[in-house]
């Protein structure tokens, strides 16, 4: 019998699981028409996605379902007729409540949310601030345009065919009287598993669509002070041109150092919005891609419908972050400009103290070789009497000696020997400090 071959005896990795796993993360819910659904999308990072998570735990507990693991990025309970599918992203969570209606009332209206479904969904607060509301239904029939015009506005009625030709979407992107988007879902048959993907990728493309928007608010946000750091970096650039003298130097590089620091603090803030922004709209793009067939009657697809909407609005941010980056280099070439003309006259200013104290210290020299030849002198005047005394002493005690003429004698040679010996320290002791002098010099 042949060995089966196991993992036991590889050191796996940590995160391996998640890495598989992510391949199926938040797979197609099967449904059928005729169903409505609302989406909730939550801003929601840190605390308030904790206390979030939270709420939605002992929610599922109070109605008496599973609730979702610890480490469980979605999960999907019933709760009697109504299913609630919940979503965490990395900066939002969404919480879709669906719910069928192919048994409802005659008098009911598009958007109108079923009596169980209301009471579920207020008993489900949540901390994070609600950015985008989504109202969308599923239904059959024959006259899909008919029906998307007495629904929507047509003057910004966008229509499309599904792929395949087996659905037809629309929705004019507005928010109804109760602060909905509405979306209607018109199905030609689809299978449940066809239904499902295309709601999904429906609903992404709204809650991507606002969460893509929301980068040109910030870009509106940072324009006026983005302009007035770039026209005051011209001011001191043209300052720079005819300043002269280091306070006034020092004063320009404090005052741009100052403007970099607020410039930076702005890109800081901003980086992550503009990049999320750029890769939302990449979302968008790809969920259109995948959905759209062609175009109804004379009506607009999404694609062309969004383009003329958020096509500006991304191209603003990705202008906004042009410029950043333009001005962050222009700051740090200016700054750099700044700092090397003080750094140059810094060093003047140590040059000329230098040649000063070499100057200075060259006066000590000479005034102290003087001093030092006086001693010399005195020095020689104290060994001399010295001899003098002994020469004295001698002829007193009989020695056939003149003290004046041996003493006379004496004089010049004690005074070469001492100054030689005073050249020679001085020389030992000097001439190193005098060849540096002379090699800076």
């Amino acid at each position: 019998m042949v060995d089966q071959l196991d993992l036991a005896s590889f050191k796996l990795h940590p995160e391996r699981e998640a890495v598989l796993g992510e391949v199926h993360a938040r797979p197609f819910t099967g449904l059928v028409s005729s169903l409505g659904m609302v989406r909730f999308v939550f801003l929601a990072k840190g605390d308030d996605a904790a206390s979030d998570r939270r709420r939605f735990i002992d929610f599922c507990r109070e109605h008496k379902v599973t609730p979702p693991e610890p480490s469980a990025k979605h999960h999907q309970i019933g709760v009697g007729p109504v299913v609630l599918r919940w979503e965490q992203h990395a900066e939002f969570a969404t919480f879709t409540w669906i719910w069928s209606t192919a048994n409802g009332p005659a008098a009911r209206q598009f958007g109108d949310v079923r009596a169980s479904a209301q009471s579920l969904i207020r008993g489900l607060s949540q901390a994070g601030e609600l950015l985008a509301a989504i109202k969308l239904e599923a239904e059959r029939g024959a006259c899909p345009v008919e029906r998307a015009e007495q629904i929507f506005d047509k003057s910004s009625l966008a229509m499309v065919n599904v792929k395949g030709g087996a659905g037809v979407v629309a929705s004019d992107f507005r928010a109804d009287d109760k602060g909905f988007t509405r979306i209607l879902v018109y199905d030609r048959g689809l299978t449940p598993h066809d239904l499902g993907a295309l709601v999904q990728r429906l609903l992404e493309i709204e809650t991507y669509r606002s969460l893509a928007l929301l980068g040109l608010s910030t870009a509106l946000e940072l324009a006026p002070s983005v302009d007035q750091i770039d026209r005051r970096l011209v001011e001191v650039l043209e300052e720079m041109q005819g300043a002269e003298g280091l306070k006034v130097n020092n004063h320009l590089l404090e005052e741009l150092t100052a403007l970099a620091v607020s410039f930076e603090r702005d890109v800081a803030g901003s980086l992550f919005r503009f990049g999320a922004s750029r890769a939302y709209n990449e979302l968008v793009q790809s969920r259109l891609s995948i959905v759209e067939g062609e175009g109804v009657a004379d009506y607009p697809t999404w694609s062309s419908f969004l383009a003329r909407r958020m096509a500006p609005a991304i191209r603003t941010c990705a202008t906004m972050e042009e410029r950043q980056a333009n001005l962050s280099d222009k700051l740090a070439r200016a700054a750099d400009l700044l700092r090397t003309r003080v750094d140059v006259e810094i060093e003047q200013q140590n040059r000329d103290l230098l040649r000063s104290i070499n100057e200075r210290s060259r006066q000590q020299l000479r005034l102290q070789s003087t001093v030092e030849g006086l001693s010399v002198g005195a020095i020689g005047y104290y060994v001399v009497s010295l001899f003098g005394y002994l020469a004295k002493g001698a002829h007193d005690v009989g020695l056939h000696v003149e003290p004046a003429s041996v003493t006379a004698a004496f004089v010049p040679i004690a005074v070469g020997v001492i100054w030689l010996v005073s050249y020679n320290v001085r020389k030992r002791h000097l001439k190193p400090e005098d060849a540096s002098s002379r090699a800076r010099e």
